[in-house]
């Protein structure tokens, strides 16, 4: 199980534009619907990572916590189908059925989104303010497989709860560590090397 830190995306960037389809329901989803949101959650994930399987009920509680209190969620999904067919949209779906899932579960097929937030690995969490500037990028909590700390997601939370609250997040955030996200062969992004 190889790590890979978050590539912590600079505090205060404008979300990305980006148009996608969610796998669950196949309609278009894209940030301009959440625009009336007090903020927006953006998080990649995956089907198989044993790095999000370790944490997915702690986000599935985070998302029947916040969604009532009008955040918006939307989870991508940027893993290459083709060598990790695990991570197909029909398997996408089956996974949101099974949680209960009420926000979208998106594929990145082209995987420009994942490159447009510098995402690295799956989970990475990016949580932007309601005039759609990030506020908290970084992990749900520090537990992580095998270390014993229970999910209780409380970094992201606190960064929600302040957000709402219209305060300030603190700017000591720990980058996500998880799979790095499933490159198709010859698509890495520059912001590797």
């Amino acid at each position: 199980m190889a790590e890979t830190l978050s590539t912590m995306l600079t505090l205060g960037t404008r979300v990305p534009a980006f148009s996608l389809e969610n796998a669950v329901d196949g309609r278009t989803v894209s940030p301009d619907d959440y625009a009336a949101s007090p903020a927006l959650l953006v998080m990649f994930i995956c089907n198989h990572c044993p790095f999000v399987r370790h944490v997915i009920d702690g986000v599935t509680k985070v998302a029947a916590d916040y969604l009532p209190r009008g955040v918006g969620i939307i989870a991508i999904n940027s893993n290459d189908r083709v060598g990790y067919p695990q991570d197909a949209p029909e398997n996408m779906k089956r996974l949101a059925d099974e949680l209960g899932w009420d926000f979208p579960f998106v594929f990145d097929e082209t995987q420009e989104v994942a490159k447009a937030f510098r995402a690295a690995c799956t989970p990475d969490f990016f949580l932007f303010g309601a005039a759609g500037d990030l506020a908290y990028r970084g992990e749900l909590d520090e537990s992580r497989p095998g270390n014993g700390i229970p999910v209780t997601g409380s970094d992201l939370r606190a960064a929600i709860d302040a957000v709402l609250a219209g305060e300030p997040v603190g700017e000591d955030q720990k980058a996500s560590i998880g799979c790095n996200i499933k490159w198709r062969p010859g698509n890495e992004p520059s912001y590797f090397t």
